[in-house]
């Protein structure tokens, strides 16, 4: 099924993309799936041909294009291939926090170091004891004269082996439920501020995650991003656009397990004939590629919401939730038809497989996401 909503421009972008990662990544992918991380030199590489910050004004390196299809074709190339390289969290995670927020110093030294790929981000939200449920931090942050002062504890960081800095999500007046909240650059190197060890994840493997740790870390309010009591409505104008990311990383997983499959279809035979002659896998097939046809549909329609600047928050839950649980759906169901070769880690299904489970948790679990979609439609 063809796609409208991109011009030239667009698929230039997607075909440079695809080419970088090709030469740049995928040569690479098994060291770095043992070493448990990307080597950071593939994000200069991706600055110095303006795969970073491309909807960065231009005086902070970026491309000045404020147009959020450019990053989806960045998403769609670095998740097709299962590269491992993180250009999604750079480009619509990290820096629409800054984009957003920044004072102009801010602007002027993390997004110049982003666009270059100098500089690496992550953002620490979820907490031992605080996953989805983001009223649930606890890691505190009190004013000490110019400074604050930071502790607590943050898990499952996207990206925090390798980050620079941190936008971390502290609470800043117990007493004041989500206006308590504020975030803060919290950069490596200050005293108080580690990294714990890497996880050790199913899936994902080339991506790292990593705990991270504050003791009495003395952050200077210039490090401060936004406003005090700001942060959870920060959140919330930015987890859509994050949520709807991994939605589309989903279906091109999806995608991508379906067009292998069809492939192994037709060239493995059992009972003399190809599997894909089998009535019920024929049928399979027929319904996983429908059910992804009508879920391109549903994508690219919020992709343009976006774009617009009119997706909101529970129509992006939706997204998330829905094409994450069809991902899983699809992926396994080709994983089966793959049979005993599914399990072996050679083929590329079971790299879909693996990597796909961790979907369906984080931005939101699924449970969490419906109840969010429940709470909009007035329940």
């Amino acid at each position: 099924m063809g796609r409208s909503i991109f011009e030239p421009e667009h698929e230039q972008v997607r075909r440079t993309t695809r080419e970088f990662l090709d030469r740049e990544a995928l040569p690479h992918l098994e060291r770095w799936t043992e070493q448990g991380h990307v080597d950071r030199e593939i994000f200069c590489r991706a600055g110095e041909i303006g795969l970073l910050g491309m909807d960065v004004p231009t005086e902070y390196g970026g491309a000045g294009m404020d147009d959020y299809r450019y990053n989806v074709v960045v998403s769609e190339e670095c998740a097709r291939g299962g590269s491992g390289v993180g250009l999604t969290l750079q480009n619509d995670l990290i820096a629409p926090y800054i984009k957003s927020l920044g004072t102009e110093g801010q602007k002027k030294r993390f997004l110049t170091g982003i666009t270059s790929g100098e500089l690496l981000g992550c953002i620490a939200m979820s907490e031992p004891g605080a996953g989805s449920d983001l009223a649930g931090i606890r890691t505190s942050a009190r004013r000490d004269g110019d400074d604050w002062v930071l502790n607590g504890s943050k898990t499952f960081i996207s990206g925090g082996i390798l980050a620079d800095f941190a936008i971390v999500v502290t609470r800043t007046d117990a007493e004041a439920g989500h206006k308590g909240f504020t975030l803060f650059l919290v950069e490596d190197g200050m005293p108080g501020f580690a990294k714990g060890k890497k996880l050790d994840k199913i899936g994902n493997r080339a991506s790292d995650t990593a705990e991270l740790f504050f003791d009495n870390v003395r952050v200077p309010d210039a490090n401060r991003l936004g406003e005090i009591g700001g942060g959870f409505y920060a959140l919330m104008r930015n987890l859509p656009q994050e949520r709807l990311g991994i939605a589309i990383i989903g279906l091109i997983a999806a995608e991508r397990a379906l067009e292998i499959t069809m492939q192994y279809a037709k060239e493995r035979t059992a009972f003399g004939q190809p599997i894909g002659q089998f009535q019920v896998n024929r049928h399979a097939l027929s319904e996983m590629h429908t059910k992804l046809t009508i879920a391109r549909v549903y994508i690219d329609h919020a992709i343009m919401a976006v774009t617009r600047g009119e997706l909101s928050a529970q129509e992006a839950a939706g997204a998330k939730w829905w094409m994450s649980e069809l991902e899983w759906e699809v992926v396994d169901r080709c994983m089966q038809m793959f049979g005993g070769y599914g399990y072996i880690n050679e083929y590329e299904i079971a790299a879909i497989w693996r990597n796909s489970r961790v979907q369906r948790v984080y931005g939101g679990t699924t449970e969490i996401l419906k109840d969010l979609v429940g709470r909009g439609l007035g329940f």
